[in-house]
């Protein structure tokens, strides 16, 4: 896979395209709830920071296969999902990942 972001202004809305790449990989989860808020201009001026790409990303997520495990496995499993968006220059990741009922 092709981990080089589209340059800004080459037509392609690279953040747009991104946050479709993450909800693909995180479908694998079959989630009840999922939501992505796109963080990265709060970040303009900090490490990491890149304009025109997503580079800060929270993820709210309640799914089954969350249940039985601790957050530290849960925030495995999302990163582990997020490894090529994280090749991309997906820099910080919040993640609040929860079973149904929590």
């Amino acid at each position: 896979m092709n981990a080089t972001p589209e340059e800004p202004g080459s037509g392609i809305d690279a953040v747009a395209e991104a946050l479709v790449r993450v909800r693909t990989a995180l479908a694998e989860l079959s989630p009840l709830t999922l939501e992505l808020e796109d963080e990265s201009h709060r970040h303009e001026g900090h490490g990491g920071h890149r304009a025109g790409y997503l580079t800060h990303l929270r993820v709210r997520i309640v799914a089954e296969a969350f249940r039985g495990q601790n957050r530290l496995a849960r925030h495995r499993l999302v990163n582990g999902l997020l490894a090529d968006e994280i090749a991309r220059g997906l820099h910080a990741l919040a993640i609040e990942a929860k079973a149904p009922g929590e």
